[in-house]
């Protein structure tokens, strides 16, 4: 296939997109915009009903909010089938859901480990292994992890996610080499972002803590979710028809070091 082609395949809307984790933050701002673009978007979640329903109503039919377990490989399943049979195949797979247990490493219990991983690293997986073999037939398909800087630098009580995350870069960069050249596989990877769940934990709406962690920030301020939904739209973008394995790291300069 030429360039141009390849590049106008890339282009085309009204095409399936799944995000999963797809209704609450950082997600629910990737399912809008994939929305705008065109794409008919299956944002799967696990519990939050009150938050599936508000994701329908202010984002409209181009977005269903559907529930699974996305550690559950037949339930993730049953809902790509589904997918697929109305909408056709996927264009772009977004695995987004994850889960973080911050506790220090000796008083973690396996039982938590495999909830951090089974989330964060199997759901990618589960997802992916269900969406894949729909993709190859056309090329210009465009998966997209979204990782997380403690994948690339370690920090204290939080070894289940940090692991799982690294994994998850690794991944990235393996599925990259295998679904190559239908499809592209990246890694998005989000610094400090204004969400309900970041604020809660790293208490940004306190003025000493905030000021704490932009010390830390070359930019000076917390990014917003459509400045990491614009990365997610280049990824998935004609402009990025050349880039696969990669990490697209959108912190502020945080760990440009």
């Amino acid at each position: 296939m030429s360039t141009a082609t390849a590049r106008d395949e890339l282009t085309g809307t009204g095409s399936l997109a799944l995000v999963s984790g797809g209704t609450r933050g950082i997600g629910r701002a990737l399912s809008e915009r994939l929305a705008r673009r065109g794409h008919q978007v299956i944002a799967l979640y696990r519990a939050d009903e009150a938050a599936a329903r508000a994701t329908e109503a202010d984002l409209g039919p181009a977005v269903r909010a559907v529930r699974a377990d996305v550690t559950v490989p037949d339930a993730v399943a049953g809902v790509v089938a589904d997918a697929v049979e109305r909408y056709g195949p996927p264009r772009v797979v977004v695995n987004n859901a994850g889960v973080n247990i911050d506790k220090p490493f000796l008083q973690s219990t396996p039982a938590e480990w495999h909830t951090v991983i089974g989330t964060s690293l199997f759901g990618a997986l589960n997802l992916t292994h269900a969406c894949a073999p729909h993709m190859l037939d056309r090329p210009g398909g465009s998966i997209v992890n979204i990782g997380a800087t403690t994948g690339l630098r370690p920090r204290t009580d939080g070894a289940a996610y940090c692991a799982a995350k690294a994994a998850l870069l690794h991944l990235t960069k393996c599925l990259a080499l295998e679904l190559a050249p239908a499809v592209r596989v990246n890694c998005l990877i989000p610094g400090f972002t204004w969400t309900d769940e970041v604020v809660g934990r790293f208490r940004l709406d306190d003025d000493a803590a905030r000021e704490a962690v932009l010390r830390h920030i070359p930019q000076g301020r917390i990014a917003s979710t459509a400045e990491i939904a614009d990365a997610l739209e280049f990824l998935v973008d004609s402009r990025s028809s050349y880039i696969t394995g990669q990490k697209l790291i959108v912190d502020g300069g945080q760990f440009m070091w």
